[in-house]
């Protein structure tokens, strides 16, 4: 597991990362997610990856009370498929209640093109979870199917507006526009946003400008891995 924090423009106390899973080959180097994850896809092996990162962070985050108390919340992503699992749901809330994690420290982040293409799993999945206290991110919002009509339907508490508009928002006035139109709806229907790729401190500066609610990219945090963070 690593992990990228995500930066509040609104409270700087606030601590916020996001889980991200890397893999190991034979001789301990590390493979970036875009090598391994379509694979896990197209073989039917990513349920069974999002089990292991769940499973993992809990039993970290279990272990580390410490830094559970003093973080805002910490982000698991979940793919398409298991949304449409019902494994993955009872496993979620079964290991809440083994390692009795408020439900409120977690975020699962979903992408746009998988919630719309289960939306009636994807509202069951939000709902039950939300009853727990979780929160929700759509992930990528912007580049998938990019219709605001169903956001109406899914309880998602974060918009996560695609890097591909935010890293190039000085000098691109479309994207700028993309961005900006993101983040008034997303605030309009009581949702926090996010913006992905945050590169170098003027685009940090525009999206202040914008009002955007937090930042994510290389910039603010370079992905590192979570037990380093931990301090184990």
């Amino acid at each position: 597991l690593y992990a990228q924090n995500i930066e509040s423009l609104d409270d700087c106390n606030k601590l916020h990362y996001e889980l991200l899973v890397r893999m190991q080959d034979a001789n301990g180097a590390i493979i970036p997610p875009g090598a391994f994850l379509p694979a896990a896809e197209r073989y039917n092996l990513i349920v069974q990856l999002d089990l292991w990162v769940i499973a993992k962070a809990f039993s970290l985050l279990h272990l580390n009370p410490s830094f559970l108390a003093k973080v805002d919340f910490i982000s698991i992503n979940l793919s398409g498929q298991s949304l449409t699992d019902e494994r993955v749901l009872a496993f979620i809330i079964f290991k809440l209640r083994q390692f009795k994690i408020d439900g409120k420290k977690l975020c699962f982040e979903i992408t746009e093109t998988a919630a719309i293409t289960h939306i009636v799993m994807a509202e069951h999945f939000i709902v039950e979870l939300k009853k727990l206290g979780c929160k929700f991110a759509l992930d990528d919002f912007g580049t998938g199917l990019s219709s605001f009509g169903y956001l109406k339907t899914l309880p998602i508490d974060y918009l996560k507006i695609d890097g591909i508009f935010v890293k190039n928002i000085v000098q691109d006035k479309i994207d700028y526009a993309m961005v900006k139109a993101i983040n008034e709806i997303g605030h309009t229907m009581e949702m926090q946003t996010v913006a992905e790729f945050v590169e170098n401190n003027d685009i940090k500066k525009m999206l202040i400008k914008l009002g955007v609610n937090y930042v994510q990219g290389y910039s603010i945090h370079r992905p590192q891995p979570f037990e380093e963070i931990l301090g184990l």
